[in-house]
């Protein structure tokens, strides 16, 4: 029958405008306690491009780089294409994807603050070992423990944001993240810049650095309340009940409670979410588990970030031009999340994706037509060339700052029903971490390949998802984290698969 499929849905009827609350300072620090753990995902997507431009690192774990570097004018796209300092790189996002997929059912059975604890540690490991490193294989393994501690905290973090967030601030509150992340990258490059002439340990204290956050993350969470949402799911009602009063300041929480138990019955039912999300029910949310994180690493966002003083000493910049380049380009990352933060519960999801797309293949198109035009294989480009390629970088990082970066985590986050959310979560970081790992380790020989075509490439992809949000996107803004369900049913495009 038609809506058939949704009579088993968490949520039996819409009750939106029922909901009580305000914004309680209670919710303000919880949120960014919990946040902080996106600056370990963004201090380590800036320190790799930093650390592999010192040579004083290449010299001890790559010197076939280095010597390679030394014949800076050879070809200027090709000389740091090196699958080992990639796969130095890349290693981390193959862990954090297996990790994310155990985290998972760690996140559902015990809680999203046991995976932002478990991950906290994981990263302090990984950290420890890293700065402390005598050779390539104690190298990658602390990066393969960064990568299980940014599995877990990717999985738990954007979930704990939305189900602590109230509906109406959901979006910002769940941009913190994002926020920290930009940050992260921000201090990973003023770290670079300040330990690059620190001879011959500097870049052991940039990845040792990365210990600082860890610490934030994993003590935060020991002190964290977990969600009402996770409490409930979890049996808890009477603790969860006075949590969701607390954290709302008001007694008169029975819609949201009576939304969250609802779907908690459901979710308990299901013992394999894993299984239940491929069912035809949630094809709209798997999609967009699978396409919104693949979109935004497709926006070539992470190569400018990891490979960003790497690319700048390729366009010819010096090894302090490149890096201070590169902190540019952190800082205004940084500062366009709250553009996003300001805006995105009033203009909406949609707006920003669109205008953000628009912008950023403006951009890459612009920089490519630049290398093509004035930046050949063995050639630097001029003074005024190379501060324009920054400039229109900057613009494409402004663009992508309040578009794709925050919403790429937050639109998966807060669509997602309860019985398959840690699922949907995992299979989104999994999705994410693929990705960037692909990105990651082919980059340099992309470069190589494709030359300044490599921001056409990218520009493509834009073009591609861009359309994607215009046609199948629905806005979410507004919508209480239980309902959304209601939304895919009004869908010109997905009400035909939901329905059916």
């Amino acid at each position: 029958m038609a809506g058939g499929s949704f009579t088993t849905g968490a949520v039996s009827k819409e009750r939106a405008e029922q909901y009580k609350g305000r914004v309680t300072p209670y919710v303000i620090i919880a949120c960014i306690v919990a946040a902080t753990g996106g600056s370990l995902f963004g201090y380590d997507i800036g320190i790799s491009g930093g650390v592999t431009s010192m040579d004083d690192f290449l010299k001890e774990f790559f010197p076939e780089v280095y010597r390679q570097k030394l014949h800076a004018h050879e070809n200027n796209y090709c000389k740091y294409d090196n699958q080992g300092l990639a796969a130095f790189t890349s290693s981390l996002y193959i862990a954090g994807l297996i990790a994310s997929l155990m985290a998972s059912p760690v996140t559902r059975k015990y809680g999203r603050r046991a995976s932002i604890i478990g991950g906290g540690i994981s990263f302090l490991i990984g950290s420890a070992l890293n700065a402390s490193a005598i050779n390539l294989t104690m190298l990658i393994l602390g990066r393969v423990m960064l990568g299980v501690g940014i599995g877990f905290g990717n999985q738990a973090i954007p979930l704990y944001l939305s189900e602590m967030a109230p509906t109406h601030l959901r979006g910002g509150l769940n941009m913190l993240f994002q926020v920290a992340t930009t940050l992260g990258i921000f201090t990973a490059n003023m770290v670079n810049y300040g330990t690059q002439n620190i001879k011959p340990w500097g870049w052991r204290l940039s990845l040792g650095l990365a210990a600082v956050p860890a610490l934030l993350m994993t003590v935060g969470g020991i002190f964290l309340p977990d969600t009402p949402n996770s409490l409930i799911e979890r049996g808890l009602m009477d603790k969860g009940r006075k949590l969701l009063e607390k954290i709302r300041g008001t007694k008169e929480v029975d819609a949201e409670f009576q939304d969250m138990v609802d779907a908690s019955q459901l979710a308990n039912s299901i013992k394999h979410p894993f299984r239940n999300i491929l069912e035809r029910r949630y094809r709209p949310e798997l999609v967009m588990a699978i396409f919104m994180p693949t979109f935004q690493i497709l926006t070539g966002i992470n190569s400018i970030l990891f490979y960003a003083p790497v690319l700048f000493q390729s366009m010819g910049f010096g090894g302090d031009a490149s890096l201070i380049s590169s902190a540019l380009t952190g800082g205004v990352l940084a500062g366009s999340t709250f553009i996003s933060i300001a805006t995105v519960d009033k203009l909406g999801r949609r707006v920003l994706l669109l205008s953000g797309g628009v912008q950023m293949i403006t951009c890459q198109v612009l920089v490519a037509i630049i290398l093509g035009v004035k930046f050949g294989a063995d050639q630097e480009l001029t003074k005024g060339f190379s501060i324009l390629v920054v400039v229109v970088i900057c613009l494409f990082v402004v663009a992508f700052g309040w578009s794709w970066g925050p919403l790429g985590w937050t639109v998966p986050s807060e669509i997602f029903p309860l019985e398959i959310r840690s699922a949907g979560q995992g299979i989104t970081v999994a999705v994410n971490l693929l990705f960037t790992f692909i990105i990651a380790q082919a980059f340099l020989a992309l470069l190589c390949a494709f030359k300044f075509g490599i921001f056409l490439f990218f520009a493509g992809w834009i073009t591609v998802m861009t359309i994607f949000v215009y046609l199948f996107l629905p806005e979410t803004k507004g919508i209480p984290i239980e309902e959304m369900s209601f939304m895919w049913r009004r869908h010109w495009f997905w009400k035909r698969i939901c329905l059916n």
